[in-house]
């Protein structure tokens, strides 16, 4: 069967197809050519939860703590890998300026010693209590995670064997509202809350050199080998590896660690004058940072068993799939053009009483072929409208679900499909809550830079900013489906429009 490429004299028809009525549509374009026939037809479609197992965890965001979802009863754990950029180039002062205090407390001119070293954890953003008590270990890696491998939110580099055997495991106890800081400082709208993790014990390298901190480590580190800071890739390999911070003990909040700092405390002499230096590396986009997830499987299996919804529950927790009658809708139209094609996926309102702490609602969904449910990410793919397809939450005044206006593109694909090609999942679709990056065509300075970092968050596509990434939702967010049967009588409808010339 052949189905025929749609001609650019039906685009005033496509546009037509985005209506809530599609009664008048045959009258009217035939109004401006004799030429067209239309037909219009519904199809029912079929739908099932799936659970998504563990997904590519390459996100701008980690994700810190535990929490329960008050709808479902699921538990979700949250511990990132975080490296450190090397600026290149940068130096350290000459190193017969250094100053150092010895045992004594003496001040030593040329003596190598970081006064203090620290990781800091910043977080704009986080869900549940923030006054609630947590505990995390800070782990040193003892090799780097690389970029030419492709890591889901089921590696553990504990694991894996990535984390440094006697390396540094420090626990820290934090709450994320931090009541050391003022609550004049903290209600500012430049105030940006983290967490601190001390690192001035002594520390003992891989070789069991001993120094009196890890921020002293570095320096003595880079003053032997300066080549090992020439760039951020030989920075990880030979001196910092990453940290890996993982969740121990507490529930009840989930920090979007958007930034994480290394900053060393020393000083030097210039002229006469002793100086306060610091140093700080910084984890952005340059270095790689990715979550480790744990969720409730056997929470999970139970929701994805619904038979009287489907779900979409992230991070990496379920998605939603679609069969698409794709033999029934070019049956007896081999002939003709499919126009368009357009699906409407009502979103089920939450049982549970009102609560702060209810899961967010996916904002984008992001329509790929099954089989393609890994390729796109790990080669990270753009949406086309051709294969694959983006929709936007509608709120509760609207339709209250999502809207894909026109997939015809992606029934025409399927249908071309040799027939002894056809896998098992050969009109199968999956509904994928994710995050769009993007820049802004407006801004003079869309780049990162050493001490600046942005995150782009949950954003859409609009006329100012053009969708540069789109990555697995790994925030908190979950919501219920309108179910469709697999007949006519399914409350989910594809609605189809055929044209044909006479």
């Amino acid at each position: 069967m052949k189905i025929k490429t749609i001609f650019f004299l039906l685009s005033g028809l496509i546009m037509a197809a985005c209506s809530d009525s599609t009664d008048e549509i045959g009258s009217s374009l035939t109004k401006n050519t004799d030429a067209i026939n239309v037909e219009t037809k519904s199809f029912g479609i079929a739908s099932q939860s799936v659970l998504a197992d563990s997904v590519l965890s390459r996100n701008n965001l980690g994700y810190l703590g535990k929490v329960r979802d008050t709808e479902t009863g699921d538990y979700i754990t949250g511990n990132f890998m975080a490296q450190f950029f090397n600026l290149e180039g940068y130096k350290f002062p000459d190193k017969s300026s250094m100053v150092g205090t010895d045992a004594k407390g003496d001040t030593i001119k040329g003596l190598i010693k970081a006064d203090s070293c620290e990781i800091r954890l910043f977080y704009a953003k986080h869900y549940g209590d923030s006054t609630r008590t947590m505990k995390l270990t800070a782990y040193e890696m003892g090799k780097p995670m690389t970029e030419d491998k492709n890591y889901y939110s089921n590696f553990d580099p504990l694991d894996e064997g990535y984390v440094r055997k006697g390396g540094i495991a420090k626990d820290k106890v934090y709450t994320l509202t931090d009541f050391m800081v003022p609550e004049s400082t903290r209600d500012t709208s430049t105030y940006e809350p983290y967490i601190t993790i001390k690192l001035n014990d002594k520390y003992t390298d891989a070789n069991g050199k001993v120094y009196n901190n890890y921020g002293t480590y570095i320096l003595e580190t880079y003053y032997e080998h300066p080549e090992y800071f020439k760039n951020a890739q030989t920075f990880r390999k030979n001196v910092v590896p990453g940290f890996y911070f993982k969740h121990k003990a507490g529930l009840g909040n989930m920090a979007y660690i958007d930034a994480s700092q290394l900053s060393i405390s020393y000083k030097y002499a210039e002229k006469d004058s002793v100086m306060n230096g610091i140093t700080v590396f910084w984890g952005t986009e340059e270095v790689l940072q990715t979550s480790t997830v744990t969720n409730d499987k056997s929470t999970l299996a139970r929701l994805a068993s619904d038979n009287s919804c489907t779900y979409l529950k992230t991070p990496s927790g379920i998605f939603t799939e679609l069969t698409l009658p794709v033999e029934d809708i070019v049956s007896g139209h081999e002939n003709d053009n499919i126009a368009g094609a357009s699906l409407t996926i009502p979103r089920i309102n939450s049982e549970t009483t009102s609560n702060e702490y209810t899961f967010s609602i996916p904002q984008n969904l992001l329509m790929i072929p099954k089989d393609s449910l890994n390729s796109f990410f790990e080669n990270m793919e753009m949406y086309n409208n051709r294969t694959s397809f983006l929709a936007s939450y509608a709120g509760k005044s609207s339709t209250n679900g999502y809207t894909f206006d026109n997939i015809s593109n992606m029934i025409t694909s399927m249908a071309a499909i040799d027939k002894q090609k056809r896998s098992a999942n050969w009109n199968k679709v999956v509904l994928i809550p994710v995050t769009l990056s993007s820049t802004s065509s407006s801004s003079t300075n869309n780049s990162y830079s050493y001490y600046y970092y942005y995150y782009y968050g949950n954003s859409s596509s609009s006329s100012s900013n053009t969708v540069t990434k789109i990555s697995h939702d790994m925030s908190l967010t979950s919501t219920k489906l309108v179910k469709g049967t697999n007949d006519d009588n399914s409350p989910l409808k594809l609605n189809v429009i055929y044209s044909r010339f006479k």
